[in-house]
């Protein structure tokens, strides 16, 4: 094996703490010694151990001379765990290959700092794009202090995400709907609007076996929701929270014996304030959001300028109709010049379907709506 190798490896390890390390970063790492890999480890879930103390405690042999190449500059400061720079030393190794910089500010730069001032080799940003490519969601909450939002929606070639009826199950096929289980996982929150609780009862979970479960936030502006939802009914068994914008404490009440946090966060336009929303989670350390609201939740998301990412789940089928849901809907645009712009393609074939990713382009996803 060469260097990128040993890197591929260590970003391997790290994906395998997708949804349970948050809001920590994903993080891997490998230790070689002689042409050897002699222990590897990833950070399992937060609270744990890091990446790097899991695989010095994995070692074979003595790391004594050895490398470690980990996807994300060690840490120099407590936390939940002693430094990892702390144990790197104590192990003597001479050499460290790092991918990503930490953007902390309890981090950033020193933990490389220290091992340099400790006669330790150090290499940095090796393979740099690929190791940030684990973490835009750690990258983002560290930095602003809120969730990174995606927002996912599937829809025919047409983009319609329903038949003018109503009926939207089902327009992608079952591969692309495992991989929505999937992605249900890795983030903290999953968000849907109250139209889509009135109309479709959803649980909003993940059924992917051994999946870390999300916290569900329903958008309730007026707290429409009703106490027998299947929402509200699982409330002890998934924590969930209604975020409305007129507060009945008897309904509160009600919602809040059933286990369901209840905040009120009302705007100037009469409706949930969701720049408000993000900054209160961000206060309760949820670092990510899956955005799964229907086309108006989806609209006021962009409007707000909340909105990081988008997945689009696009089915080889024509629904048409004039009056057929679209994924975003308002008075939108008032030319294409002034439209959401979207950056960084990515596209993943799933069976008949075709999952397209961009991210929004920073600074742009609200400046020309709100013209």
């Amino acid at each position: 094996m060469n260097e990128k190798e040993y890197m591929l490896r260590a970003i391997a390890l790290a994906e395998q703490g997708a949804g349970w390390v948050n809001p920590n970063p994903m993080v891997g790492a490998v230790i070689v010694k002689d042409g050897r890999i002699i222990g590897e480890g990833w950070h399992r879930r937060f609270g744990e151990l890091h990446a790097e103390r899991n695989a010095l405690a994995s070692l074979t042999e003595s790391a004594e001379g050895a490398t470690l190449y980990v996807t994300l500059e060690p840490c120099c400061h407590y936390g939940h765990t002693p430094p990892c720079t702390e144990a790197i030393l104590e192990h003597r190794l001479s050499r460290v290959v790092i991918g990503s910089r930490d953007p902390n500010p309890l981090v950033a730069g020193k933990g490389a700092k220290l091992l340099r001032q400790h006669g330790i080799q150090v290499e940095e940003d090796f393979m740099r794009e690929e190791c940030d490519a684990l973490n835009p969601v750690f990258f983002h909450y560290i930095t602003t202090g809120r969730p990174y939002v995606v927002m996912k929606y599937a829809m025919t070639l047409d983009g319609k995400i329903a038949a003018y009826t109503g009926a939207s199950q089902w327009i992608t096929g079952e591969t692309a709907r495992a991989h929505v289980h999937s992605l249900r996982g890795r983030y903290s929150v999953i968000m849907a609007g109250i139209g889509t609780v009135l109309a479709d009862d959803p649980m909003l979970n993940s059924r992917r076996e051994g999946s870390h479960q999300p916290v569900r936030v329903i958008v309730d502006s007026g707290l429409r929701i009703s106490p027998d939802s299947r929402i509200c009914r699982t409330a002890g068994e998934q924590d969930t929270i209604v975020a409305c914008a007129k507060c009945n404490l008897e309904k509160a009440k009600v919602l809040e014996q059933l286990g369901v946090k209840v905040v009120c966060l009302p705007g100037a336009d009469g409706r949930v304030d969701l720049q408000a929303l993000m900054s209160y989670l961000g206060k309760e350390k949820l670092d990510s959001v899956l955005l799964e609201g229907g086309g108006k939740l989806h609209e006021a998301a962009l409007r707000a300028g909340v909105v990081n990412h988008v997945c689009a789940y696009i089915a080889p089928k024509l629904l048409g109709g004039a009056e057929a849901k679209t994924p975003v809907e308002g008075v939108g645009a008032d030319h294409p010049d002034h439209a959401v712009r979207l950056e960084k393609q990515k596209i993943t074939r799933l069976g008949e379907d075709l999952l397209l990713e961009y991210d929004v382009t920073e600074g742009m996803n609200n400046v020309y709506w709100n013209r």
